[in-house]
C-alpha cells in the first residue's frame, strides 16, 4: 500500500495519521478534512500533504473514512463516482462506529476491498485496541494495515460479531475507566490526600491493575480476592460497592452503549 489517505482527521483520525505516518513517508500521506484548515494544521505537523476527497479517493492505495456515522454516507457519495473510475487497486478503511461492512457496500454500490475497525481514544498514546473485520481484503494487504497501526496499538482481525460487542466495551470502556479514575480519586481526596498526587496513583493503580491482569492470565475475580484479607479494609470497600450496585451498573452501561451503537448505524 503505497500511497495512504484519511478523509476526516478528527480526535480519532488524526491519531491514527499519526501513527501511520511513523511507518511511512511524508509523500505518501495525503490529508483531507472539514473544515481543511485542520488538515492543513496536521499535514504540516507531519511533514506530509493536505488534499481534499476528490485527491484521496483518486490516488490513495489505502484510504480511511475516519468521519462520523452520521456524516459517512454523505463522504461515500461523494468519493464513490471516482473510485468507480479507478482501475488499480486499493482498500477502503472505515472508521465509523455502527456501520457494518454490508452498509458500506449498499452505500458505495459496489463490491469493494473493506476494512472496517473500531478503535479506541488510547490509540492517542500507542495503547490502543484496535477490532477489525475486513471483506475482500488478503492476508497480505491485512498483514500490511496491521503493520501500518502498530504504533496506535493492538489490532486483531476479530469480524464484526465481536466488532459489535466487544467493541463497545474497548471503544466506550475508556470513557467509563476515566469515571472510575476520577471517583477513586475522589474517595483518596476526601480522606485527605492533595487532588495532584490522587489523580496520579488513581490512574497508576488502575494502570497497573490491567498490566497485572494481561500478564497473569487470573480471573479477575481471582485477582480482587487475593488483595482482599479476611476482615481487612479492602473487603470493606467491596461490600460498599456490591451494595452499591456498581457491578450492576457496569454491566447496564455497556448493553446501553451496545444498544446506541446498533441505532447509529439505522440512521
Amino acid at each position: 500500500m503505497k500511497k495512504i489517505g484519511f478523509i476526516g482527521v478528527g480526535v480519532m483520525g488524526g491519531a491514527l495519521a499519526r501513527a501511520v505516518r511513523k511507518k511511512t513517508s511524508g509523500e505518501d500521506l495525503f490529508l483531507s478534512n472539514v473544515p481543511p484548515s485542520v488538515s492543513e494544521a496536521l499535514a504540516a505537523e507531519l511533514d506530509c500533504s493536505a488534499a481534499d476527497n476528490k485527491t484521496v479517493a483518486e490516488k490513495c492505495d489505502l484510504i480511511f473514512l475516519a468521519v462520523k456515522p452520521n456524516v459517512i454516507r454523505d463522504v461515500i457519495a461523494e468519493t464513490a463516482p471516482y473510485l468507480k473510475n479507478r482501475k488499480d487497486r486499493y482498500v477502503v478503511v472505515s472508521v465509523a462506529a455502527g456501520i457494518t461492512i454490508a452498509d458500506l457496500k449498499e452505500s458505495f454500490g459496489s463490491d469493494l476491498p473493506l476494512i472496517r475497525i473500531m478503535p479506541n481514544t488510547p490509540v492517542l498514546c500507542g495503547e490502543g485496541v484496535i477490532l477489525a473485520a475486513r471483506d475482500g481484503v488478503t492476508d497480505g494487504e491485512f498483514s500490511e494495515f496491521r503493520s501500518l497501526l502498530s504504533h496506535a496499538g493492538i489490532c486483531e482481525d476479530t469480524g464484526e460479531k465481536l466488532i459489535e460487542t466487544a467493541g463497545t466495551l474497548t471503544g466506550c470502556g475508556p470513557a467509563f475507566a476515566f469515571m472510575i479514575m476520577h471517583a477513586l480519586a475522589d474517595g483518596a481526596v476526601a480522606v485527605g490526600a492533595d487532588r495532584a498526587h490522587a489523580e496520579k496513583y488513581a490512574a497508576l493503580t488502575l494502570a497497573g491493575a490491567a498490566k497485572l491482569a494481561l500478564e497473569t492470565g487470573k480471573h479477575p475475580e481471582k485477582l480482587k480476592d487475593e488483595v482482599c484479607s479476611p476482615g481487612g479494609s479492602t473487603i470493606e470497600g467491596v461490600a460498599v460497592l456490591e451494595k452499591a450496585g456498581v457491578r450492576s451498573a457496569m454491566i447496564e452501561a455497556v448493553k446501553a452503549s451496545y444498544e446506541k451503537n446498533k441505532k447509529l448505524g439505522k440512521k
